[in-house]
């Protein structure tokens, strides 16, 4: 039994009387919630790992990465991929650029946006970090099979493709 189900059962009856809830979520099985649990564990650990040994934070580092995948990208690309609002990326690629890691020009094509690359020493940082972040996934994973890793990927790209269909859930119609 799992933890969480074991602390619902250990619960005094009275416990759940007092409460003024109809319905609770089963944190064992609720989707969201272990995709947020896991991301944010991973995220937080990876950025102490990142920022100690490289002087890099997460998100940074996914940055780094998309550039390295995606160079001359704007930042409306890195917000679309990695799922960021604009403010939160724009003072980080500030930063990035601060310290030497990135370059930000002027579009050729459209001078109203920006293009982002790795510099150099962005790519240095990268080229280092990445090492480490497989070892992570490699180690996070061990515990599946080849088939079973395979099979994770495929069911968390078709869950990723199906956020659209979570978008108004839970607004009132005004029909």
């Amino acid at each position: 039994m799992s933890s969480n189900r074991q602390a619902r059962n250990a619960r005094s009856p009275a416990a759940g009387k007092d409460a003024q809830t109809e319905q609770v979520l089963d944190l064992d099985r609720y989707v969201p919630a272990l995709i947020t649990f896991i991301a944010n564990k991973l995220s937080r650990s990876a950025t102490v790992l990142y920022q100690k040994r490289f002087a890099v934070n997460v998100t940074e580092w996914r940055i780094l990465a998309l550039l390295a995948i995606e160079p001359e990208i704007s930042a409306a690309r890195i917000c679309h991929v990695i799922g960021f609002d604009k403010g939160p990326v724009s003072r980080t690629l500030a930063a990035m650029e601060e310290r030497g890691l990135i370059a930000i020009k002027a579009d050729r094509e459209d001078g109203r946006t920006y293009s982002i690359s790795l510099t150099a020493k962005g790519a240095v940082t990268h080229d280092k970090v990445i090492a480490v972040a497989l070892e992570r996934e490699r180690r996070l994973l061990s515990c599946l099979s080849k088939p079973e890793r395979e099979t994770l990927i495929g069911l968390l790209r078709r869950v990723h493709g199906n956020l659209d269909a979570v978008k108004g859930a839970g607004e009132v119609d005004k029909a």
